[in-house]
């Protein structure tokens, strides 16, 4: 099993900042690459921000120069830091990750169960 467990969600006002952590756990045999994904109410989930094994990284539009995303090989974990934050940032932000269980298996995604970013105006 995999466990994917998100922290660092909360309220902050227009302008702000908030750092987001995953952790990957479980029976893990190799991380292809984490990242960032976020639904805000009544929108479909859409990407935020993604990171390979090998350091590549890919943002939304939206959220170019503002976030940044890092991560931590050793520890399974991926970090998102937003910066500039704006009421439009309102969402549930999930964490994701496509890992590879056993060197027989397929990389397959894996999904954190979503912690709360809100910002106000």
């Amino acid at each position: 099993q995999v466990q994917l467990v998100e922290s660092g969600g909360g309220l902050v006002q227009a302008g702000g900042s908030l750092r987001l952590s995953c952790v990957a756990s479980g029976s893990i045999f190799i991380i292809g690459a984490m990242g960032w994904y976020r639904q805000a109410p009544g929108k479909q989930r859409e990407l935020v921000a993604t990171l390979t094994k090998g350091g590549s990284t890919n943002f939304a539009d939206s959220v170019k120069g503002r976030f940044t995303i890092s991560g931590d090989n050793a520890k399974n974990t991926v970090y998102l830091q937003m910066n500039s934050l704006k009421p439009d940032d309102t969402a549930i932000y999930y964490c994701n990750a496509q890992i590879r269980t056993s060197i027989l298996l397929p990389l397959i995604n894996y999904w954190g169960q979503g912690t709360q970013v809100t910002v106000s105006s």
